[in-house]
C-alpha cells in the first residue's frame, strides 16, 4: 500500500508525475469530471483546519467522489477514548482513501501501519505537512517554471514549521537550490534538520536575523506565522510573534518576479497592503493547493494496487521498544503504539524517532 506520511515517501520520480498531472487537470479539467466516481475520501481533522480540510473535500468532489469523515474529533468515537489505530481500521471499512489531521505527531504513520487503504498525513502536530509541500511545489513551478537554481528564503517560525520542514526536505533533492534561514534564535530550524537535510544533501544555507539584509537575492520568499497553539509559555509567544512582519517598504529591493509565499493562515506577518504586489502569490498557492490534491488522490488510488510502490514503514535498522521518546507531543507518548528509532545520519549510535523525529536521549 502506497501511503504519503512525509516528502520523502515520494521520489523525485512520482513529484513530478504529480506535478505534472496537476498541471494537466488544471488544463484540461472536464477530462476529470468523473474520475473518482463511486470512490470515497475520509476526512479525519483532529485539529482545526480550513484551507487543507476544504481543499481536500474540494478536491475529491471535483473529482465526482464522496467525502465522509469529521472536522472535530470530539465528535467521534475519540471523544470515547478511542485509538488512532482502531478508528482507522473503522474508517477503512467505509473508505477508498484517508486524508488525516492530527495535533499528534506521528498518528498518520500510526494510521498507515493498521489502514488497509492510502493513508495521507494532511499535517501532524509541528512535524511534517507533505500535501502542503505538493502545493508550494505546484505553486513555485506556476510562478518560476523550475525547481532548481532557486534561492528560497524561510522567514519566521522554522522551528515549529512543520510546513517548512517538508518544503526544505522536497527541495533538497533538486541541483543548486540555496537556503536562506530568516529567524530569530529561538524559532531557528531544529539542528537535525539542518544536517540531515542541508548539510548531508550539500544544501548552501545560512541563517540571519534580518530579513532586509537578504530580501534582494531571494527568487522566493516564504513567509510563516509564529504558532500560538505551539508554544508551551504564554511569555514565550507574546515576545516572539511579531519577530518579521513584510510591508511594501521591504519589498522595494526585491527582484521583480520573486514570489511571496506563505502556507496560510497569516495573523500579521504580511500586511494587507501587500496584497495588491502582483508578487504575492498566497492565494494563488490557495488554488493550487485544490489541484495538487486532485492530483495526489488520482495517483495514490492508482498507486495503491501496485506492490513495488509500498511503504517501508518499518526501515531494516529500526529499533523497537529499546528506547523511550523524549517528546510529550509523540504518539508513542500518548498512545499504546511500539517505540520506533531509526539510525540518524549525525553518525554512528545516534538515533531518532520514527513518528516525530526527537533525537534519543
Amino acid at each position: 500500500m502506497k501511503h504519503l506520511i512525509d516528502p520523502t515517501d515520494l521520489s523525485v520520480q512520482e513529484i513530478d508525475e504529480i506535478i505534472e498531472l496537476a498541471l494537466d487537470i488544471i488544463a484540461n479539467r472536464e477530462k476529470y469530471n468523473d474520475v473518482c466516481k463511486n470512490k470515497k475520501l475520509a476526512t479525519l481533522f483532529y485539529e482545526p483546519s480550513t484551507r487543507t480540510r476544504l481543499s481536500f473535500t474540494a478536491a475529491m468532489m471535483e473529482l465526482d467522489g464522496n467525502v465522509i469523515g469529521f472536522s472535530d474529533a470530539k465528535n467521534s468515537s475519540v471523544s470515547k477514548g478511542e485509538t488512532v489505530a482502531d478508528t482507522v481500521r473503522v474508517i477503512s471499512c467505509f473508505a477508498d482513501i484517508i486524508a488525516m489531521r492530527h495535533f499528534i505527531e506521528g498518528a498518520p504513520l500510526v494510521a498507515a501501519q493498521t489502514a488497509v487503504v492510502p493513508i495521507i498525513n494532511a499535517g501532524d502536530g509541528s512535524h511534517s505537512h507533505p500535501t502542503q509541500t505538493l502545493t508550494d511545489l505546484l505553486t513555485i513551478k506556476r510562478e518560476k517554471g523550475r525547481f532548481d537554481n532557486l534561492t528560497i528564503g524561510f522567514c519566521g517560525d522554522l522551528k515549529f514549521g512543520r510546513t517548512v520542514h517538508s518544503l526544505i526536505k522536497a527541495l533538497s533533492r533538486y541541483e543548486n537550490v540555496k537556503v536562506v534561514l530568516i529567524a530569530p534564535n529561538e524559532l531557528r530550524l531544529p539542528s537535525y534538520l539542518k544536517h540531515e537535510v542541508c548539510e548531508m544533501h550539500n544544501i548552501d544555507y545560512k541563517e540571519v536575523e534580518s530579513m532586509e539584509s537578504v530580501m534582494p537575492e531571494l527568487d522566493v520568499l516564504y513567509m510563516t506565522r509564529v504558532q500560538k497553539e505551539r508554544f508551551l509559555d504564554q511569555d514565550d509567544f507574546d515576545r516572539l510573534k511579531d519577530s518579521f512582519i513584510l510591508d511594501c517598504k521591504k519589498l522595494e529591493t526585491a527582484k521583480k518576479d520573486m514570489v511571496i509565499l506563505h502556507p496560510l493562515p497569516r495573523v500579521n506577518e504580511i500586511l494587507k497592503e501587500v496584497d495588491a504586489d502582483p508578487r504575492a502569490a498566497y492565494f494563488r498557492q490557495v488554488e493550487n493547493g485544490k489541484f495538487v490534491r486532485m492530483a495526489l488522490i488520482c495517483k495514490l488510488l492508482e498507486w495503491s494496487k501496485m506492490e513495488e510502490k509500498k511503504n517501508e514503514l518499518v526501515p531494516a535498522g529500526t529499533l523497537v521498544n529499546q528506547i523511550k521518546c523524549s517528546n510529550p507531543r509523540c504518539i508513542s507518548n500518548m498512545e499504546n503504539v511500539d517505540s520506533l528509532f531509526r539510525p540518524a545520519e549525525e553518525g554512528e549510535g545516534v538515533y531518532r524517532c520514527l513518528y516525530c523525529e526527537a533525537k534519543a536521549r
